[in-house]
């Protein structure tokens, strides 16, 4: 069986996610080299758990991604943010590392995406969109190629999940509101961490300019409800996931992976 060297930027719980898929053996072609963090104690603490397993290879926690890259991994798993995917993406590249991301938000940047696409080509290396909290990307992705169509995209979220952002007013604890209503890159912009599922399907479908992104403050609400609705002359079709949490989102990494060294390919 062939194995694979593998390394995570983000060390928070979803990268938790990624390490409990690798000592359950849920991931058997992968070996976890190198973490890197913002915060070094991060990427100890999940070094650590690897080193302290019976895995039987060591993994090397990371001051930096230049750190990390020297590390020749792979794949990268990349959990952090869409600045730091930013920061990473095109040295993992042309690092001949292929990258595993969840920060799909970064790719909105229409100059970035193209610098992206460009330099994997390049290097034979490629990106993996992992699916996040959503799902329906194969049919997003053929009704593009079949004809035009229209998507929308609606978010339910708690009001509190809101608190650190511009849009957030203590009225919204008692009152539905509307807090958003535009295109991906509008909504990315204004919530650099909290929708990256809208440009994920944008760019399964329309692209970040083109689909309808509604968000959406529900007083008492739990968790996100993520609604898409795809339409064109011949077909009508509707994705909708409500996730109580993100641990969705570690365990799409964890698909993603298994993905890509699978024999049958979903």
């Amino acid at each position: 069986m062939k194995s694979y060297t593998l390394a995570i930027a983000g060390c928070g719980k979803l990268a938790h996610i990624v390490v409990e898929a690798l000592l359950k053996d849920l991931l058997p072609n992968y070996k976890l080299i190198g973490t890197y963090s913002r915060t070094f104690e991060s990427a100890e603490e999940i070094a650590k758990i690897i080193n302290t397993s019976n895995s039987g290879y060591t993994c090397t926690p990371c001051h930096s991604i230049q750190e990390l890259l020297q590390l020749k991994p792979d794949y990268i798993v990349e959990t952090a943010s869409p600045t730091g995917f930013k920061e990473l993406a095109l040295p993992a590249l042309k690092n001949g590392s292929n990258i595993v991301t969840l920060s799909i938000g970064a790719l909105a940047d229409a100059e970035f995406y193209k610098d992206v696409e460009k330099t994997a080509f390049e290097n034979g290396t490629r990106v993996h969109l992992a699916s996040g909290a959503i799902g329906g990307f194969d049919v997003m992705r053929t009704v593009a190629l079949m004809e035009e169509s229209e998507v929308t995209f609606t978010t339910e979220k708690s009001p509190n999940s809101l608190k650190r952002t511009s849009v957030y007013d203590e009225v919204l604890q008692t009152e539905k509101r509307e807090v958003f209503n535009g295109d991906a890159i509008g909504a990315i912009a204004l919530f650099p961490t909290h929708v990256n599922v809208s440009v994920a399907a944008a760019l399964a479908s329309v692209g970040p300019e083109n689909i309808k992104v509604s968000i959406n403050s529900i007083p008492g609400f739990v968790g996100d409800d993520h609604r898409i609705e795809v339409k064109s002359e011949n077909i009508h079709a509707v994705v909708d996931v409500y996730s109580k949490n993100a641990k969705i989102a570690g365990w799409s990494v964890v698909n993603t992976l298994r993905n890509i060294v699978s024999p049958i390919v979903f």
